[in-house]
């Protein structure tokens, strides 16, 4: 029996290719990508194709080779997205996705141009999308709508219209702090905080109303942490904990993050403990992974990456990667009152967010690729097995 459908000539393909057939596993992939586009799989299509073009990008090293495929995924993620917005109810998830691969692809054929003209045009899409559930009262809706539009403006250096959206956000988190404090959430009033923080910065740069705000954010944080402790709750309390440190140094109240960094160390340090004692290693890794941010934010980066070390040995994850980049680029950021930093931060955490960890540690990468940095890069790398 040979293959039959478009699934078929996949599985086949990467086969092939896994074996190092590339022309035969090529030939396979373009089958396949044609027969989801024939059966009316727009998004499996757009997936192939642009699987197909870097495949080629990376066996020739010639753009122009790669080209036809790309532009094919590209503008069949365009009508996935036309598709998309027409929707009565939007897939805000399904819609980054596509928007993302589009921006992904021209930014690969180094169509500037191009890729200026979209990312404009996915920004507007976003901010439609963010007065719309303004109007019906969906805040945390608007808030991820606002966000994107937000990062596009800002990829294409659209001053006005991410300043626009910054101040729409401010008041949006503002909202969202006030509701929350008002429902003894502590927690959730911190995390409000810190992302009203960011576009604070947008807006006025690393200067008082930044650093006040974030103080705000790390005062809740560690208001959450003695909720969670009164609870019994350890896990939450160190997690806690750990933000206040980064938000106290990143509003330069060096003391304070300095102390909560040093009781979270040995707190962190017991909770570790307790989950190898019960055989939990998935729960003992994330905690030194924390161990690690709370050791980087006070400075002892030999210590952190032994414990970083102890984590990936248990559980080796590009969420951990990335995170302990961002502890690195904040304690950098506090240190010299950086606002350019603060940026390439606030883009990493976006992906963070959203899950694209792919994506992420790119950026968190290239942000620590200066010279102020890549000694402690290099220890990281070292930490990882990469040479």
């Amino acid at each position: 029996m040979g293959p039959e459908g478009p699934e078929d000539f996949e599985q086949l393909a990467i086969k092939r290719l896994n074996e190092g057939r590339v022309k035969e596993g090529l030939k396979l992939m373009l089958r396949a990508a044609k027969g989801y586009e024939d059966e009316g799989k727009t998004s499996d299509a757009a997936r192939l194709y642009k699987y197909l073009g870097y495949v080629l990008l990376k066996n020739t090293g010639a753009i122009g080779k790669a080209r036809p495929s790309l532009l094919k995924s590209a503008y069949l993620y365009l009508d996935l997205i036309d598709e998309e917005i027409s929707r009565p109810e939007v897939d805000i998830d399904a819609l980054d996705e596509y928007c993302f691969n589009v921006l992904e692809i021209f930014a690969t054929l180094e169509e500037r141009e191009t890729l200026v003209k979209y990312a404009e045009e996915f920004a507007a899409i976003y901010e439609d999308l963010g007065n719309s559930y303004q109007e019906n009262a969906d805040i945390e809706m608007a808030i991820r709508a606002y966000e994107s539009a937000y990062r596009y403006y800002l990829l294409v250096e659209n001053i006005e219209g991410y300043r626009r959206i910054a101040e729409i956000l401010i008041t949006l988190y503002g909202q969202i702090a006030e509701a929350r404090l008002e429902k003894n959430d502590p927690r959730g009033a911190a995390e409000a905080f810190y992302r009203l923080a960011y576009f604070i910065l947008a807006i006025f740069g690393y200067d008082l109303h930044f650093m006040e705000m974030m103080d705000t954010a790390a005062k809740n944080f560690e208001k959450a942490s003695k909720v969670a402790y009164s609870n019994g709750d350890l896990d939450g309390t160190t997690s806690c904990l750990v933000k206040a440190q980064y938000a106290y140094l990143l509003a330069k109240n060096f003391n304070r993050a300095k102390l909560i960094g040093l009781n979270t160390a040995r707190m962190l340090y017991q909770v570790v403990t307790s989950y190898r004692s019960r055989g939990e290693e998935e729960k003992a890794a994330l905690k030194l992974v924390e161990l690690t941010e709370t050791l980087m934010g006070i400075g002892k980066i030999n210590e952190a990456m032994e414990t970083y070390r102890s984590a990936l040995e248990s559980r080796s994850d590009l969420m951990f990667r990335v995170r302990v980049r961002l502890a690195a680029l904040k304690r950098h950021a506090a240190l010299k009152g950086s606002k350019e930093v603060m940026d390439r931060i606030e883009a990493i955490e976006y992906y963070l967010n959203r899950r694209n960890y792919t994506k992420a540690l790119e950026l968190a990468e290239n942000a620590m690729a200066s010279d102020e940095l890549i000694e402690i890069l290099e220890k990281i790398h070292e930490t990882e097995g990469v040479y």
